[in-house]
């Protein structure tokens, strides 16, 4: 077998610019071009979908950029498929880059007779010959637990910290807001980088997207709240937990989330909100809309991928990329003053 000499990057559809900007970074790091494997991925006239890749790649260590967002059945096919092809073609290792991991949210079962497609997807994934996963803030800490193969979950944290502390400066009156129970240990990841203190906010739903009540726990007059969570869908709930901690005395509200996800009226919700600004990452390639849109600022994510496909490669920690010490000179020039 031929010696793994450098790392190749392919990509599928759902976030071209987000691949085409890691491999901007790789070069940079390397001292030499990388590109993207010159391949084409098509649908046939009834949709199916269908790739083929024109460059020898056999014997190299590949890493498929491909977020499962929205069409998420037709991002995950182009994913296992474009593997398929790497597998059949002699690739050595098969790493899948997958920003977004879609269908996280269905991570357990909530009630009788209803399934756990995150599982489902581990096993797709598994199977379709990939041996490695790369991602970014996990719904649920478990879902590693569903693959039998290695996965190394990124976390935006990090990069929020540099940037509240670039943006906000002073931070002695900033309070980092966890938006439910369930994303405590998230919200406290980042007020300990901060050292800020945290708040909740306790939400009870009647139904699936449908908040009936919101009470703050911790007192918020007279501070910058920022509202941290990993997946902004239809931004309903941000939007209201934002005008809660507005009524119970906060000055301003920011909300960071990893995912924007933002379908349906999110974009009009946010914009018409009382948030002062909404900071997402590229893990799923933004819309016109979402790039239009006054409040809301979308972070790169492409310097830390680029980095983390850089430790794979080479055999050292990703870990590595979780301490400020690490990060900032990778976000070098972006946060430089933080």
């Amino acid at each position: 077998m031929p010696n793994i000499v450098e790392p190749k990057l392919i990509s599928g559809n759902a976030n071209l610019p987000l691949a085409k900007a890691v491999a901007r970074r790789m070069s940079m790091h390397r001292g030499m071009s990388v590109g993207l494997v010159d391949a084409r991925v098509e649908r046939f006239n009834d949709a199916e979908i269908f790739v083929e890749v024109y460059e020898n790649v056999r014997g190299e260590d590949m890493f498929i950029i491909q977020p499962t967002s929205r069409p998420a059945n037709d991002n995950l096919m182009e994913l296992l498929i474009i593997a398929d092809a790497l597998r059949r073609s002699s690739a050595a290792r098969i790493t899948a880059v997958i920003p977004y991991f879609g269908y996280a949210r269905q991570d357990r079962r909530t009630k009788a007779r209803t399934p756990i497609s995150a599982k489902l997807v581990a096993n797709l994934i598994h199977e379709a010959g990939i041996e490695r996963v790369l991602t970014m803030d996990l719904h649920a800490a478990q879902i590693q637990g569903f693959f039998d193969i290695p996965v190394d979950n990124l976390y935006a944290a990090p990069i929020y910290a540099l940037d509240i502390l670039h943006h906000f400066k002073d931070v002695s009156d900033v309070m980092v807001v966890s938006p439910d129970v369930g994303g405590v240990t998230r919200a406290r990841e980042l007020a300990t980088r901060i050292n800020a203190p945290l708040a909740i906010v306790d939400k009870r739903r009647e139904r699936a997207g449908e908040v009936a009540e919101m009470t703050v726990i911790g007192d918020v007059t007279g501070k910058r709240c920022i509202i941290v969570d990993d997946i902004c869908d239809t931004a309903g709930t941000l939007c209201k937990a934002a005008e809660v901690l507005m009524s119970k005395g906060a000055t301003e509200v920011h909300a960071y989330t990893t995912h924007g996800v933002l379908s349906g009226p999110a974009v009009e919700r946010v914009s018409n909100s009382v948030l002062k600004s909404l900071v997402i990452t590229d893990s799923i390639e933004p819309t016109a809309e979402i790039k239009a849109c006054p409040n809301i600022r979308i972070v790169p994510t492409a310097p830390m991928f680029a980095q983390a496909i850089l430790n794979i490669w080479n055999g050292t920690s990703v870990s590595s990329l979780f301490e400020r010490e690490t990060l900032g000179p990778i976000y070098e020039g972006m946060y430089s003053a933080a």
